[in-house]
């Protein structure tokens, strides 16, 4: 499917820090969203920051079409994005959206969502699209420590949520595929979606795999267009080398060589 790209200027109506490493921006938009779908994500122009030259590409946390308004969950990772952490109420973002193709729909309501660090920022929006066709998934999240966890709350309304931390001050102790779901004989799902780290994507993949569990990942490869013109943030597939910009950010698991 192409969808049609928009680039405006959205205002940031709201700015949210969870800890030193994550935060939400909540963009306004003047006019209303044309169709945007789970998986997908946008390209954000980082004015005023020297020596940030390029677009930074984000997923898209949440959408709320009525209100015009998305919101982006950012990890603090350069200059680009501490730059981002500092704009306030009213600030204008120029934003180039929507990019890539989307999360398939499951042909079963048993559905999974694994996320590891700011790799949780696509699964929101997915969560609240299967809610809108009847579906509440679980949802697996893993932080380092209790004082990094955020949006809890937010995730607990669509879904029943386990949570993992390294250092066990919340949830189960270890990564998330240490969780005991992932230590029964069967994994009774049908589908399972991921995004993370590659070590933790790779390792979720092979226990679908194992399980004989489909599963999708969403890729967070370096991007600097969003067009698929640099070919930056190409991947090893079963057709070759693909960009994710394009082809992606999404991919089954079954395509996927770096697995």
């Amino acid at each position: 499917m192409i969808f049609k790209k928009n680039i405006a200027d959205l205002t940031v109506v709201r700015n949210t820090r969870f800890n030193n490493r994550y935060f939400m921006l909540d963009l306004q938009a003047e006019e209303p969203f044309s169709v945007i779908l789970p998986g997908q994500f946008v390209q954000v122009l980082v004015a005023g920051s020297p020596s940030t030259f390029l677009r930074r590409p984000f997923s898209i946390h949440s959408v709320d079409f009525a209100s015009r308004r998305l919101r982006l969950l950012i990890q603090i990772k350069g200059e680009g994005t501490r730059h981002l952490s500092l704009l306030t109420e009213g600030a204008k973002l120029n934003v180039i959206y929507p990019l890539g193709n989307s999360f398939s729909l499951p042909v079963t309501k048993k559905v999974l969502l694994v996320g590891g660090g700011c790799g949780v920022a696509p699964l929101l929006f997915l969560a609240q699209f299967l809610n809108q066709q009847h579906i509440q998934p679980v949802i697996l999240i893993g932080f380092r420590t209790r004082s990094e966890m955020f949006e809890i709350e937010e995730y607990s309304k669509f879904g029943q949520l386990l949570i993992t931390t390294d250092d066990g001050t919340a949830g189960e102790k270890g990564l998330v595929v240490d969780h005991s779901l992932f230590q029964k004989e069967r994994l009774d799902f049908g589908k399972i979606y991921c995004c993370g780290p590659v070590p933790m994507m790779q390792s979720v993949a092979r226990i679908a795999q194992w399980h004989k569990v489909d599963c999708e990942v969403s890729l967070e490869n370096t991007m600097a267009c969003g067009f698929g013109a640099c070919l930056c943030c190409i991947t090893p597939t079963d057709r070759g080398n693909e960009r994710v910009c394009m082809e992606g950010p999404v991919f089954n698991t079954k395509r996927l060589k770096w697995l």
